[in-house]
């Protein structure tokens, strides 16, 4: 096990909450209250241990230091809903996309630049329609957005976007690359300056060029299910997704297949690891393996996949409120959040509606500990967690 400090940052959005934890003794080392997280746009991780969100409530993006004398190091305002959020591999330049929040269609076309070192930020109109966004770098940074309907990655110079006038002008991208109109899920890889993104044909990717985008051959799902995240190992250099296949009727979603899906970008090479029916979505990369959560009404369970592929289940305890046959897996029900960092062994995962988090230990797959939070973490919450020198920022796209 490393010996390297951990923290774990937990959220209740509905709440209004953030807790800063030791891992894994449970010591509180800081609070937020009256800060509701943009849920969707989840935590970014930044050089340093540190981490970025956004208030949904207050409309700001937040730096928060878990490691340092303050939490807070500061806060900037930002348009919202918040629906998406990525920075530069340096961690100097943050765009904040915007998206449905409570509202039944996408209705906001705000885009908010953010210069960090100066705390500048610009707000600017793009299109409506939950754009994802990555943030490139190598040279002057171009922010990247994804758009459906029509399909199509719009490229836009930062240094364009914190030039524009006041009174939040609509912008026009210098460069467009044209995608199927179902793309869902974004990453990049710092090290080639490729930038990828999810579709039911398999993920698209290009690579900069100047101030432009080059398409490359389209990266096969390998299966008739597809992938609507799309995440980066910064270790080991490799994309990993969740295919989901079966119905589309969400009221059958018990029955939805789920594969892991993992493609290495140094030699090219796809796997594909069944992990059984039912709800698996976000995923979390320890030092050594990578961790899912299933949500089923048979029982839920941890699912820790080796370097070999070798599939480790754990059985997590049933929540109150869980998704249930005859019901969406959305409205209204209690999920889990499952967080690690790729510098320790540990792994966290919520029980929503309990207030509680459960600490695996990633080698032994056993339970290391269990915190009971004085907040109810509805829908699971949302957590990161870090160690201050773990790379977590190789991956500079919100999670």
């Amino acid at each position: 096990m490393t010996a390297a400090p951990a923290v774990l940052l937990v959220a209740d959005h509905v709440e209004g909450s953030v807790h800063v934890l030791t891992v894994p003794d449970g010591t509180e080392t800081g609070r937020l209250t009256g800060r509701h997280l943009s849920e969707h746009a989840g935590f970014l991780a930044l050089p340093g241990g540190r981490a970025a969100c956004v208030d949904d409530r207050r409309g700001e993006l937040l730096v928060l230091d878990p490691f340092g004398h303050e939490l807070v190091e500061t806060a900037i305002p930002v348009a919202v809903p918040a629906e998406h959020l990525a920075c530069d591999p340096s961690g100097r330049w943050v765009a904040v996309t915007t998206g449905l929040g409570e509202n039944g269609e996408p209705w906001s076309d705000l885009l908010t630049a953010v210069d960090l070192s100066t705390q500048d930020a610009v707000r600017v109109r793009t299109r409506v329609g939950e754009p994802g966004v990555t943030v490139l770098g190598n040279g002057d940074p171009l922010v990247v957005l994804r758009h459906r309907e029509p399909g199509a990655l719009g490229v836009h110079r930062f240094a364009d976007l914190l030039g524009a006038s006041p009174g939040c002008p609509p912008v026009t991208p210098h460069a467009d690359l044209l995608l199927p109109d179902d793309g869902h899920g974004d990453a990049q890889d710092p090290y080639s300056g490729h930038v990828f993104a999810a579709t039911g044909e398999g993920v698209h990717r290009a690579r900069r060029e100047g101030d432009v985008l080059v398409p490359e051959p389209v990266i096969p799902w390998g299966s008739p299910a597809r992938g609507w995240y799309l995440r980066l190992d910064p270790r080991r250099r490799a994309l990993w997704s969740t295919l989901r296949g079966g119905p589309a009727d969400p009221l059958r979603w018990p029955e939805w297949t789920n594969q892991a899906w993992r493609h290495d970008l140094g030699t090219g090479r796809t796997t594909l690891t069944e992990l059984g029916p039912g709800l698996v979505f976000r995923l979390a990369l320890t030092q050594h393996h990578t961790a899912f959560t299933r949500i089923h009404p048979d029982g839920d369970e941890l699912i820790l996949l080796d370097t070999d592929g070798t599939a480790h289940r754990v059985t997590l305890p049933a929540m109150d409120g869980a998704p249930r046959r005859g019901g969406t897996p959305w409205e209204g029900v209690q999920r889990r959040a499952v967080a690690a960092s790729p510098g320790a062994d540990w792994i966290a995962i919520t029980r929503g509606g309990h207030g509680e988090v459960h600490v695996f230990n990633a080698r032994t797959s056993g339970e290391a500990a269990r915190f009971k939070l004085d907040t109810p973490l509805h829908h699971g919450g949302h957590a990161m967690l870090r160690t201050q020198t773990d790379g977590a920022e190789g991956d500079p796209v919100g999670r």
